[in-house]
């Protein structure tokens, strides 16, 4: 460490530009977790008797059932209805969010980010 800085770093200026390509891609990151989080994801089911929507926090928005397909005597078929609409916008959601994040992190894979 002749010239200061951190070795196998070549000194202080290597460091510094590290720490602002950081502080650059957690702006990144955040910017983009906050508008994947603002989309809406929807899905149907039943040839669109079931539309089902959720946000990018993974939350369910809304659910809109046709009334022909409210049948009393058939209220399982519904209920898998729902669960295959909601099954498949929450994997749209996630879809998404993993190929943003492959965009920003250049495909490298980092557990724990989303």
């Amino acid at each position: 460490m002749s010239r200061g800085g951190y070795p196998n770093f070549g000194g202080g200026g290597n460091m510094n530009n590290l720490m602002k390509q950081a502080q650059k891609f957690q702006k990144q990151m955040q910017d983009m977790q906050a508008e994947l989080e603002d989309k809406e994801f929807s899905a149907t089911a039943g040839g669109g008797a079931v539309t089902v929507i959720v946000n990018g926090k993974k939350q369910m928005v809304s659910i809109e059932i046709k009334p022909e397909v409210v049948d009393p005597e058939d209220v399982e078929m519904l209920q898998d209805l729902i669960l295959a609409a909601g099954n498949e916008a929450l994997k749209k959601a996630e879809d998404e969010t993993t190929s943003e994040m492959k965009k920003l992190t250049g495909g490298l894979n980092i557990p724990g980010m989303f």
